[in-house]
């Protein structure tokens, strides 16, 4: 089989960031707000009250610090609680499609590759701006690439999806080189005034290049050693906004038609799972965990990635081996796992091995192992 490699990365990062104070400041005012306007069903035991959240207990479930978004100003109002976003005519380019842009070009300079050399593009992420036409088609005009586009959506682990789907299209001769995106405004689909989730999310776009190895130019390259998807049917992570709600004749603002999750429930089932599935994925390949020199996790949680691969290695995990930035970027859905690899590959030396992966919604896991070519 043709050997396949990531010739390159990209990102694109919010100009805003919310941090925990701020967050907390403006729900805490919203809980004010609230339990003001309904005072009368509470005390008739009617409604019950909202509770206020704290800067300790984002930072003690999540072990995030802060997060970038596109608007911050709508997130931070507690009359609103939700992004405020400028509707665009249809001859404008999308706002999902300008942020995949952007992280795509940088993945072409990356890789040292002219858009024109792009044979595929491979939208993929947890929410998609529309039904149609695709935006991996309006992506893949305004970069000026040639082939083909289409979208997917496995939720968050969208981006590992689509890179075994980019692989594969390499091996089998139907394309190149592709580029693949992953454009997460994660706001827009947060329920902001959910005290169990109103922190976890946060906005970004990732982008990596596929290619053949034998036409890959760039200095950094990465050999795709195997790639495995796996999924199981799960509730506990759900969103049910979509184009069927209005012949449903359903609240479009309904608590249900925006991200709500059974959080321990998830901790719980997801951790043996994501675990399993990478150390049967590293057996495949002829590898043991303790062999990897790196893994770079979907990023939802702190303890989360800490078990995970401490079931693999069998020790404490330090930052070296499993790096973290979700201190530093929250949630971001599909595109978490490759900001690691962003931003904490440079270090690694020729033959050392990592395993990229993702795991979320379905329940989805998808990992990529890959070894750092000389």
């Amino acid at each position: 089989m043709p050997e396949v490699v990531i010739s390159g990365t990209g990102l694109y990062r919010p100009p805003h960031v919310i941090t925990n104070a701020e967050l907390v400041e403006a729900f805490n005012a919203y809980v004010a707000l609230h339990n003001e306007q309904h005072a009368a069903a509470i005390a008739a035991g009617e409604r019950a009250a909202l509770v206020p959240s704290s800067v300790e207990f984002i930072e003690k479930a999540s072990g995030i610090q802060q997060r970038y978004v596109i608007d911050k100003s709508g997130v931070l109002d507690p009359r609103r609680m939700y992004p405020r976003l400028q509707e665009r005519p249809d001859d404008q380019l999308s706002l999902m499609a300008e942020i995949a842009v952007d992280a795509g070009r940088q993945a072409l300079a990356a890789a040292g590759k002219r858009a024109d050399q792009v044979d595929a593009v491979l939208c993929s992420a947890a929410n998609m701006q529309r039904a149609y036409p695709a935006m991996a088609i309006e992506i893949q005009q305004a970069l000026g690439a040639g082939g083909y586009g289409f979208d997917m959506n496995v939720a968050c682990s969208s981006a590992t999806f689509a890179i075994e789907q980019a692989a594969n299209a390499v091996r089998a001769g139907s394309a190149n080189c592709v580029l693949v995106v992953n454009p997460e405004i994660t706001s827009a689909h947060l329920e902001w005034r959910d005290r169990d989730c109103h922190f976890i999310f946060g906005d970004v776009c990732t982008a990596v290049i596929v290619e053949l190895a034998d036409t890959a130019t760039a200095a950094d390259r990465w050999q795709i050693l195997g790639t495995r998807l796996a999924t199981q049917f799960s509730n506990n992570i759900r969103n049910n906004f979509g184009f069927l709600n209005r012949s449903e004749d359903s609240d479009p603002d309904a608590r249900d038609k925006t991200f709500r999750q059974e959080g321990r429930k998830v901790f719980k089932e997801v951790v043996p799972i994501a675990a399993a599935h990478i150390e049967q994925h590293l057996a495949s390949l002829g590898l043991e965990p303790t062999a990897v020199r790196r893994f770079w996790l979907h990023q939802a949680n702190l303890g989360m990635n800490q078990l995970v691969v401490k079931r693999l290695i069998g020790q404490e995990v330090t930052p070296d081996v499993a790096p973290l930035i979700l201190d530093e970027y929250a949630n971001t859905a599909s595109a978490g796992s490759v900001i690691a690899f962003h931003h904490h590959r440079a270090d690694l030396g020729a033959g050392d091995t990592g395993v990229i992966c993702s795991f979320g919604a379905g329940y989805s896991v998808g990992s990529v192992v890959v070894r750092k070519l000389g």
